[in-house]
């Protein structure tokens, strides 16, 4: 049993944890048993931190339903092994060298040491911009349903929000508060900071930290702080940008808003496919432009360490930045003057081929089984899905039983990395002591 192996079985069980509750009658509004494909589909999604949903969850599922469906996306965000090393924290057992390796593997982080206040940290920081969205979203919700439903509204949303997850309890999502600019300034920051990553906003706080006790060495700030923050950054104006300009004159979207409300929402559009799934607009009514770049930013993602999906932000400057060395005729890849190691260039083109032809298999398998529908919505769909996004063009209930179980898998491979799921079935790769001679072929 590898570490690999332990957290990818770690997510089936809570994934089937989650399925047999959510098939219990007290999960519906109805009283009834829940299907079963329904009941795998929404755990897997909430569980998968992904938002996609063959159900109205605001209706369909209860209170207690409403609960679990919170839980899963908290124990997805999270992920299987910081909830688990916080258990153990509270029970007062020590960690071992296994653990550690874990929570390393688990979070992206370079060293083994101060696991426990690492998983402590998270788990607070969690908290605080939870607790925090909770009470902003408050006056959005109070006023108008009540200060009970206001704050279970407050707390679904925040949790789903933090969590980079897109499920709501309203049938629209958040179509229906497109014009206010509390709510969209809420959900989008904390979207945008529970996909950028701990280890930024660790690095964020502690230059924060010197800089309002005065002291003059600041904290130096690390290679993947600077990729994570500034890819974040260029993806969010370019996204900006480029929906106000091409949803501008589309009647189904931003045609009926006035200035204000487009530049709002085309930030909102911009955030949300980096793996937030909540949407202010019919995505159904889009344009084929708009969509594709939906599709292209949903595959790109949000950052390592954090609660999104996607290829990440750093694996797109890696890729990136090899290209333009090439191009440029230079034998090393170079960002902010710190030369990348050849075992990430090749860590990153692993990922990128790995995520490529899992959509591509996936959506040949839709198209066969559902071949109703356009090739558009199914490549929508399934990247959604991959990247853990949980945006729709409003398929998703009406596809196969069959179409339904692809993107169930799909949405667990895109949750635990393909790299990470391919080492648990090959198993941990071991050194070899032969070195083969080099050879040039032609490429390009």
């Amino acid at each position: 049993m590898t570490i690999s192996r332990t957290i990818c079985l770690g997510f089936l069980a809570v994934i089937t944890f989650g399925a047999l509750l959510l098939m219990m009658p007290f999960s519906t509004s109805s009283g009834n048993w829940n299907d079963p494909i329904v009941a795998l589909f929404t755990s897997t999604s909430a569980v998968c931190v992904t938002g996609l949903s063959v159900v109205d969850p605001g209706s369909y599922f209860s209170f207690w339903g409403q609960l679990i469906l919170v839980a899963l996306v908290q124990i997805g965000g999270l992920g299987y092994m910081t909830t688990t090393t916080f258990l153990i924290l509270l029970v007062g057992r020590r960690f071992d060298l296994r653990h550690k390796m874990a929570i390393q593997q688990a979070l992206d982080r370079p060293g083994l040491q101060e696991a426990p206040q690492l998983i402590r940290s998270v788990i607070a920081t969690t908290m605080i911009f939870e607790i925090t969205g909770i009470f902003l979203l408050m006056p959005v919700f109070a006023p108008k349903y009540g200060l009970s439903k206001g704050l279970w509204l407050s707390i679904f949303h925040s949790v789903n929000s933090w969590n980079n997850a897109g499920f709501s309890l309203f049938n629209d999502s958040f179509i229906g508060f497109q014009s206010s600019v509390l709510l969209i300034a809420v959900v989008t920051g904390l979207i945008i900071f529970g996909g950028i990553g701990y280890g930024v906003i660790f690095e964020l706080f502690l230059w924060w930290r010197d800089r309002i006790q005065g002291k003059k060495a600041c904290i130096r700030f690390s290679l993947n702080f600077k990729v994570a923050l500034s890819t974040t950054i260029a993806l969010l104006v370019f996204g900006t940008i480029a929906f106000f300009f091409i949803e501008w004159r589309n009647p189904g979207t931003f045609g009926p808003m006035n200035f204000g409300e487009k530049v709002l929402n085309a930030w909102f559009q911009s955030v949300t496919p980096r793996t937030a799934g909540f949407n202010t607009i019919d995505i159904g009514k889009m344009t084929t432009a708009g969509l594709f770049l939906t599709i292209a930013l949903m595959f790109l993602g949000a950052s390592p360490g954090g609660t999104g999906g996607g290829i990440k932000t750093t694996t797109v400057r890696v890729l990136t930045s090899a290209t333009k060395a090439i191009l440029q005729g230079q034998e090393e890849v170079v960002l902010y003057k710190r030369e990348v190691a050849i075992s990430l260039i090749l860590k990153a083109v692993g990922v990128l081929i790995g995520s490529v032809a899992t959509v591509l298999l996936s959506t040949i398998l839709i198209s066969l089984t559902d071949p109703n529908f356009d090739f558009l919505q199914i490549l929508f769909e399934v990247v959604s899905a991959f990247a853990t996004v949980g945006l729709s063009t409003g398929i998703t209930a009406s596809l196969s039983v069959l179409a339904k179980i692809v993107l169930i898998s799909t949405m667990y491979i895109g949750r635990v990395g393909v790299l990470l799921l391919m080492a648990a079935l090959l198993g941990d790769p071991r050194p070899k002591s032969v070195r083969y001679p080099e050879e040039t072929l032609l490429v390009g």
